[in-house]
């Protein structure tokens, strides 16, 4: 199922998830349905928390742009090392049409836990170690906009505002459309 990303500054994005204490059925479930948003968003990256579910539960799929990559879902994960230095332009579902540079570790290994419970560990280069790092930060409440200045943070979250109370309206309208057409009907019966 696809869900609906949280668009920042909600505060869910700033709160902290909770490890997972086992993968089972709705872990899964959350995977498959986190997926399936990632996808339905045309993104490479998403963390549990952007759909509202406070859980250490991330997926990621940088195919497109990394063909010897795959996708992969990470419970619990836990960055070991990060080596090098790297900027990278970085974009998120949660600011949608923004992007900035962001220094990140050129490469990373983690560890965590796959779709079964079993513990892996993965060294990643190129936009699937940015992509890690991106969404365990989601984990920790950080945002890549907590990486940029003052300014350039404040501009889009203004902007970020009224893209939410667009969707705030957008969702309001089908519950006010019924009011409308009863005045239009009481108006046209007189």
């Amino acid at each position: 199922m696809v869900h609906e990303i949280l668009v920042w500054p909600n505060p869910i994005l700033k709160q902290k998830a909770t490890p997972v204490a086992k993968v089972d059925d709705e872990v899964r479930t959350l995977i498959k349905d986190m997926f399936e948003s990632m996808y339905a968003a045309d993104g490479v990256g998403l963390a549990a928390p952007q759909i509202g579910v406070l859980k250490n539960v991330i997926v990621l799929d940088t195919t497109p742009r990394q063909p010897d990559s795959k996708p992969v879902a990470m419970v619990n994960p836990e960055i070991l090392t990060l080596e090098g230095k790297c900027m990278y332009k970085e974009g998120c579902l949660s600011v949608p049409g923004e992007a900035e540079d962001v220094e990140r570790a050129a490469i990373v290994t983690a560890r965590y836990l796959d779709e079964n419970g079993e513990t892996k560990t993965i060294t990643a280069d190129g936009l699937l170690a940015i992509a890690i790092q991106h969404e365990c930060d989601h984990l920790k409440g950080v945002m890549f906009v907590d990486y940029i200045s003052t300014l350039k943070r404040d501009l889009i979250r203004k902007r970020m505002k009224k893209i939410q109370a667009e969707i705030e309206e957008d969702r309001a309208a089908p519950a006010a459309k019924p009011e409308k057409e009863k005045k239009k009907a009481r108006a046209e019966a007189y």
